[in-house]
């Protein structure tokens, strides 16, 4: 299936969704990231603050999680049509951007690029790891920027069950997908 049909067909079902089954669902992706992946003290996090109404997976129970455990948590900003990113803190002061998405007002890049996990917004992951996005390419530009070591992971309150057919040379792959059931891994090109 084409992106553009997956976008909009994900999309949608992402609308269907109730408000308390999209909590629900969130709970389920964070309980599942944090028994696979065990995020422990001293680790450098990026991560995405949701956009409400999008309806995407509430990032909120990451935060405090990893806040209340002494990991160091970084969230994008567009600055000049670059995703940066800016480290956060219990007293960060967001603000909405012209997309109205919520960011801190801070434009200070960290300058970090060891993360080690950048958990990824997107509407769809196939089988491969390659990733719908919304269409504007920020999170590729970035991924090209980090380590290698740096674990790419994407969220999606849905499995895989069917392929991206207009893969582009420059799309960069996940590492990993936590959905509600479900930890895979794309190393190999295959789930393990």
């Amino acid at each position: 299936m084409l992106k553009a049909e997956l976008r909009k067909k994900y999309m949608q079902k992402r609308k269907a969704l109730s408000d308390d089954e999209a909590f629900l669902l969130s709970e389920a992706i964070f309980k599942n990231f944090v028994e696979y992946f065990k995020p422990a003290s001293g680790d450098k996090i990026h991560l995405f603050i949701p956009i409400a109404k999008f309806k995407e997976i509430d990032t909120q129970l990451f935060i405090d999680y990893f806040f209340s455990r002494n990991i160091s948590v970084f969230v994008p900003k567009i600055v000049d049509t670059k995703l940066i990113s800016v480290e956060i803190f219990n007293n960060t002061k967001f603000e909405f951007n012209q997309w109205n998405i919520s960011e801190p007002v801070s434009n200070e890049n960290s300058g970090v690029l060891d993360f080690d996990y950048i958990i990824t917004p997107l509407l769809y992951a196939d089988k491969n790891g390659n990733r719908v996005g919304y269409g504007k390419g920020f999170y590729d530009g970035f991924f090209e920027s980090i380590s290698k070591e740096s674990k790419k992971i994407g969220v999606n309150y849905f499995n895989p069950d069917e392929n991206i057919d207009d893969v582009w040379e420059n799309d960069i792959p996940l590492d990993y997908l936590v959905t509600p059931t479900d930890v895979l891994s794309f190393f190999n090109k295959g789930l393990e």
